[in-house]
């Protein structure tokens, strides 16, 4: 697991210097002069940023908004955007992603502490670094280790970096397999006296791991869109929703062993098992991420693989637990 701050590419490698900038007092008619004699000299071309005479950035001005003003004695102060969105040298790459895509903008000034304009983050820089971050979650929510690059997109990739770069989180799965293998092993003496328990292992391990991947892909997306994510309210209302889709699941399958295999009893414990370890599959993979997060690690890293290890033991020892107290309670034990 790498820290993110070990990775982390900031603004600073994204500038570029050749962009349109104008200084107040000047007219639209000056802008489309500067336009018209300087246009191929720039890196980008989206807006015309606002400057005083000390370089501190004061407005911007939308290309589109230049060329639908008829009056070309308008002064620029007089139709320039004042509430700007701003980033610093040390601003982290995914944080000009989400900037970009809240407020739908397609380049973003780069700013020193003064308010200094020194450079602006262009929309193919934002594209590309977007394009990356999505690439970078998608593999490691499948569970692969280090450094995503084009490497591991290519055809030509060596068989030897595909298996180191896999691997890792196999060990590990395989040490979570036998963890719960001796999680069922510890209740053989239930199995033993009442087989038909072990018919309903995999769809409560397939549930509990399938509504915990639903959590784990909704609050990565949550954390990488909205950096300041209220995370209390966000646990409370995935908790109600594990316990409505924790209902409807228990109830169905409670029915479906009642009337496939005649037992009431049967019934009660899948019924409870499946209720109780999919709210449970939902906290571990929503509180998972987030604590990555408050340590600094990137949270995509807890998805996938570990949270699905952690969860289908958990289920394990929910169901067999579960099933002690009810044999009990119904006196068949």
């Amino acid at each position: 697991m790498v820290p993110e701050d070990a990775t982390k590419e900031t603004v600073e490698y994204k500038m570029c210097t050749q962009f349109p900038r104008i200084h107040m007092g000047s007219t639209i008619g000056d802008v489309e002069k500067m336009l018209s004699l300087k246009a191929n000299t720039f890196e980008t071309l989206d807006y015309i940023y606002v400057v005083d005479e000390s370089n501190k950035l004061n407005g911007v001005i939308s290309i589109k908004q230049v060329l639908s003003i008829e009056d070309h004695e308008t002064k620029v102060e007089d139709v320039m955007h004042r509430d700007l969105v701003i980033v610093t040298p040390e601003t982290d790459e995914e944080r000009i992603v989400y900037l970009a895509l809240s407020h739908g903008l397609k380049a973003l000034p780069v700013v020193d502490d003064e308010n200094h304009l020194m450079s602006i983050v262009p929309y193919d820089e934002i594209l590309k670094t977007f394009n990356q971050e999505v690439k970078k979650n998608i593999f490691r929510f499948g569970g692969l280790f280090h450094r995503v690059g084009e490497e591991y997109t290519s055809i030509n990739s060596s068989a030897s970096l595909m298996m180191r770069s896999r691997l890792p989180w196999l060990i590990v799965g395989v040490l979570g397999g036998t963890a719960a293998a001796s999680v069922v092993t510890s209740f053989e003496e239930v199995l033993s006296k009442f087989l038909v328990l072990a018919a309903f292992i995999p769809v409560l391990v397939y549930m509990s791991d399938a509504v915990g991947t639903q959590s784990e892909a909704l609050i990565i997306r949550s954390i990488a869109l909205e950096p300041e994510l209220p995370l209390g309210g966000y646990i409370i209302r995935e908790i109600k929703i594990a316990a409505m889709l924790a209902v409807v699941c228990g109830g169905l399958i409670s029915i479906v062993a009642i009337i496939g295999w005649g037992t009431y009893f049967l019934g009660a414990i899948v019924g409870i098992s499946m209720l109780l370890s999919i709210i449970v599959a939902v906290i571990i993979s929503t509180l998972l991420p987030m604590i990555f997060k408050r340590f600094n690690y990137d949270p995509a890293v807890a998805t996938g693989p570990l949270a699905t290890i952690i969860s289908d033991i958990t289920t394990l020892g929910i169901y067999f637990l579960v099933a002690i107290i009810l044999l009990d309670f119904f006196n068949l034990m």
